[in-house]
């Protein structure tokens, strides 16, 4: 099972408050992280990056007075806290709104601003690369540019909750994190080019699922004991279909998205194992391609409500 995972801990780089008034190249901008961690001067304590350069970041802090200069990224944050009012600047326009919990903040690449938050904060950032977010658009047949709408607390209730979800599955198996991280970019890109672009989308739906022979090849893929590449990336090239038409067509065969799949079908060959054989759980976790026993424990306890060993002597 492929098990590399990019993680990066995005140190926080200082730059200087005048900087953010200089027209940068993009080459020149600093990271996404790095800005943003100046700006809310906190490190971000989870993070994940996958290969394509998109990442997610969760942080907490008190509030926020400062400017956001150009970035290398896009960033769409997602609220988890009170009610609070917030204020956004860039030069004479001034747009306010109201930060609650299913409301996103979207700061495209390149553009600068101020910010004021005047209570705590807590929230999970995704940095997407304009190449991911332009590929999904030809992915999905859209025609013209793609340019990213500035969004000031915006209601967006399914950005958010997607967002939100992520911050619980940084941690645990490596396979199953970076399969789950690979569509959540795409779904992420998708959603955003859907609803926070300025141009009328037409995402052509996929018509039916996968051929047998297709779904049984993924399939294979996906098993605990196959050493094949399981990167969304791989499982659509060899369907012959672009990442989302794959995602799409996979969940219409099987009910489920490949990571969902895979999720499931380990949970099955996990109880198998704990009740048919005398394996230890950590030898059984090593078998599913965890990383460790405790990231198999906690994975089991989220779809099965207990522990692996109290779910064995249950069964038994």
């Amino acid at each position: 099972m492929n098990k590399h995972v990019l993680r990066d801990s995005l140190e926080d780089a200082s730059v200087a408050p005048e900087a953010c008034q200089v027209p940068l190249t993009n080459a020149e901008r600093p990271h996404a992280g790095a800005e943003m961690a100046r700006v809310l001067g906190t490190t971000a304590f989870r993070v994940a990056l996958d290969n394509c350069g998109a990442a997610i970041a969760h942080r907490k802090y008190k509030r926020v007075h400062d400017v956001c200069g150009p970035k290398t990224h896009h960033v769409i944050m997602a609220y988890n806290g009170s009610v609070q009012r917030m204020e956004r600047r860039s030069g004479r326009s001034v747009a306010t709104g109201t930060f609650r919990p299913g409301a996103v903040i979207i700061i495209p690449e390149g553009s600068s601003s101020r910010w004021d938050i005047p209570k705590p904060v807590d929230v999970v950032e995704f940095y997407l690369p304009h190449a991911t977010l332009e590929r999904a658009a030809e992915e999905a047949d859209t025609a013209g540019p793609v340019n990213l709408l500035e969004r000031t607390a915006h209601p967006d209730p399914v950005t958010s909750r997607l967002l939100l979800t992520a911050a619980d599955t940084l941690e645990g198996n490596e396979a199953l994190d970076t399969l789950f991280r690979r569509q959540l970019t795409s779904l992420l890109a998708t959603r955003l080019l859907a609803a926070h672009t300025g141009l009328p989308t037409t995402i052509q739906p996929t018509m039916g699922g996968l051929s047998p022979k297709v779904l049984s090849r993924a399939i294979e893929r996906l098993r605990p004991d196959s050493d094949a590449d399981v990167s969304l990336a791989a499982l659509a090239s060899d369907a012959g279909l672009s990442r989302f038409h794959f995602c799409r067509a996979f969940k219409t065969s099987t009910g489920l998205s490949p990571h969902a799949w895979l999720r499931q079908h380990r949970l099955e060959e996990a109880k198998n194992m704990l009740r048919d054989t005398d394996a230890s759980v950590i030898s059984i976790a090593v078998a599913l391609g965890y990383s460790s026993q405790t990231a198999f424990a906690a994975a089991f306890r989220k779809l099965a409500g207990e522990t692996p060993s109290n779910w064995r002597r249950r069964a038994r």
